[in-house]
């Protein structure tokens, strides 16, 4: 039911992106009595880095990219071509800040901080998730039997017993695990017993469908009197320069095969991922966002054997690979590339990926059945996200500047690997923001002093 309790119940509101983040921040924008409109370039909910992914919600997943341990990794895997993560090397004066704004967040009191931040937002968003589902009955081929990671290299299973003890200390009940247990819990893991050297088991986190999610939850909007613009272009976001204090008055965009239009809102939240920088850089608004191109592949279970593909969603720390059972399809997800807003699947990255699975579960797919996909994450070098108010010059988590903070326009961005994770969170956060309320979240939310 609609909570029409706030001082404005009718204030309207354009959410800029219809991914998972963008869905779900409508929904709870309505939720709280807003009239809101989303504006979306695709022709439906969900088609862009939503729409094959991993299909976590992983808490336990919080280690960030940018760690002591990952600028020697990048070294070595620089010209491999089917590298975990490869950064090809560009005339870019962007990927080049990033890349150095990526290396100080390498540092381990960065990188511990950055934990702490993931882990409470993938905390508290899991719990939204949860609440939301028992509220409105939503399924999405959902499977709520946990997340393992598991190891077949004593060195990276060694590297995990450090931060999966401080997740533990934050609240995530991430455990390690005998090879026996975490066989039990997934036998399809039986057949490569004798190569795992640990696991460690998460049983709150969850996985699914996050497009059908996605999709679903648009649906309900709709049912909640959200408003979508499919098939829009979304040019610019329009200011009144002569203002004391940065506003934006209107948006142009231009739907599919009709001209130039201006749309106008009160207020306006940027739920854009990797597409959020050229939007924000004529507003001299600079979020350190990088696109990091992700592939997935999706085989059909072998239905003579589905016993042998696994249920309980996987984390390959090795390989950087996750892996979801969504009904008789297996969903395996992960790496990543620098490349730009290059969006072409390379076949040598594709092929690790199936290599990589038919080493782990050979007799429980169809390998010829695949499907390659990829998408761009929106990463930010810690690999927080940006949630909250807008404002002038180079955004950073905590920063405040009220000289240069926009009165109507809202981040909810820079998901990186953990968008669907952290989604509902997000979205309950940045409209608890926008009311002026502050969310029980121990959060550095950016453009406030908190």
């Amino acid at each position: 039911m609609i909570n029409m309790s706030i001082e404005n119940p009718m204030t309207h509101i354009a959410v800029l992106g219809a991914g998972v983040v963008g869905v779900t921040t409508a929904w709870y924008l309505r939720q709280a009595g807003y009239d809101v409109t989303v504006i979306e370039r695709e022709s439906a909910a969900g088609m862009q880095t939503s729409f094959a992914n991993g299909g976590q919600i992983s808490v336990s997943h919080a280690t960030p990219w940018a760690n002591p341990a990952t600028p020697m990794k990048a070294l070595k895997w620089l010209f491999k071509e089917d590298a975990p993560l490869l950064f090809r090397l560009r005339a870019d004066k962007d990927q080049l800040k990033w890349a150095m704004q990526f290396l100080q967040e390498c540092r381990a009191d960065r990188a511990d901080a950055n934990l702490v931040q993931m882990v409470r937002l993938g905390l508290y968003s899991r719990d939204a998730l949860q609440q939301l589902r028992a509220d409105i009955g939503i399924n999405y081929e959902q499977q709520t039997r946990g997340i393992m990671h598991f190891y077949t290299s004593q060195a990276e299973f060694d590297a995990a017993i450090e931060p999966t003890e401080r997740m533990q200390a934050l609240g995530c009940e991430r455990h390690v695990i005998d090879i026996n247990n975490a066989v039990n819990l997934e036998p399809a893991l039986y057949p490569i017993a004798h190569k795992l050297t640990g696991a460690t088991y998460t049983s709150r986190d969850e996985s699914g469908n996050a497009h059908l999610f996605t999709q679903r939850l648009a649906q309900r909007c709709i049912d909640a009197g959200v408003q979508f613009l499919y098939d829009t272009e979304i040019l610019a976001l329009n200011t009144d320069a002569h203002s004391a204090r940065p506003h934006v008055h209107s948006i142009t965009i231009r739907p599919k095969g009709e001209n130039v239009q201006t749309f106008t809102a009160d207020s306006h939240v940027i739920a854009l991922g990797s597409y959020s920088v050229p939007l924000l850089k004529p507003l001299d608004i600079r979020v350190p966002i990088f696109p990091a191109k992700g592939y997935s592949a999706t085989y059909t279970v072998n239905p003579r054997a589905p016993h042998l593909a696994p249920f309980v969603s996987l984390i390959d720390d090795e390989f950087k690979l996750v892996t979801s059972r969504l009904g008789d399809k297996l969903r395996v997800a992960g790496t990543a590339e620098f490349n730009g807003y290059n969006l072409d699947l390379n076949a040598t990255r594709c092929e690790a990926i199936t290599r990589r699975v038919q080493q782990l579960f050979p007799k429980g797919i169809i390998a010829n059945s695949v499907q390659y996909w990829t998408g761009l994450r929106p990463m930010t070098p810690s690999n927080v996200p940006l949630i909250g108010r807008a404002h002038c010059g180079q955004v950073k988590h905590g920063s405040h500047n009220a000289s240069a903070t926009f009165d109507n326009l809202w981040l909810n961005t820079g998901h990186g690997t953990l968008g669907w994770t952290h989604a509902c969170g997000s979205a309950k956060a940045i409209s608890l923001l926008i009311q002026g309320e502050t969310p029980n979240v121990d959060f550095d939310f950016v453009g406030t002093n908190s």
